[in-house]
């Protein structure tokens, strides 16, 4: 993933922005972190600033850091354009790449129940046809993970994260006259 984002990716959209910015320079870690966490699923800013805690892949991919979820959702946010172009560069590097190169795909011969027949499998030549299908898929993920944060600014408040205990739980005082 690493080595997709900085030798293969056009940046350019993105590093033109802070051409004019003062104070630190952005991370490209919260991007390989973006990439990463949206190809497995994950688009909840909280969960990825959590995960960058506690996952070993996100912890790598974010140099032991765990930037901050409104770090990294303004982030998402001012560069949201230029996110939806680089998944549409990764699909297509998915494309080019073809399936004898995509490494090892089964590790013993364990035999499963599949829905894998012919009409189901894709070919090279179909998956470059659904190029245009897969953008707008794209599109619409960046779109319900911003869903999933405004709903998240909503249910726990813009700059709290979520995880924090209820106020009569904070102290240790107050932890024991509820128990009691």
């Amino acid at each position: 993933m690493s080595e997709v984002v900085d030798n293969t990716l056009d940046l350019k959209a993105i590093d033109a922005s802070y051409t004019n910015a003062t104070g630190a320079l952005p991370l490209d870690l919260r991007m390989m972190v973006i990439v990463y966490s949206y190809s497995i699923g994950v688009t909840s800013w909280r969960e990825i600033e959590r995960r960058c805690q506690t996952d070993v892949a996100f912890r790598w991919l974010s140099a032991n850091t765990a930037p901050d979820y409104r770090s990294v959702s303004q982030f998402r946010r001012r560069h949201l354009t230029a996110l939806d172009d680089l998944f549409g560069q990764v699909l297509v590097l998915c494309a080019n790449a073809g399936p004898n190169k995509l490494g090892q795909v089964a590790l013993d011969g364990t035999k499963l129940d599949a829905s894998a027949s012919i009409p189901i499998t894709i070919s090279y030549g179909r998956l470059v046809t659904r190029i245009p299908e897969l953008e707008a898929e794209v599109s619409k993920i960046l779109a319900e993970a911003e869903d999933i944060d405004a709903a998240e600014d909503a249910e726990f408040g813009a700059d709290r994260r979520g995880d924090k205990l209820p106020a009569g739980l904070q102290t240790r005082e107050g932890r024991l006259a509820k128990m009691r």
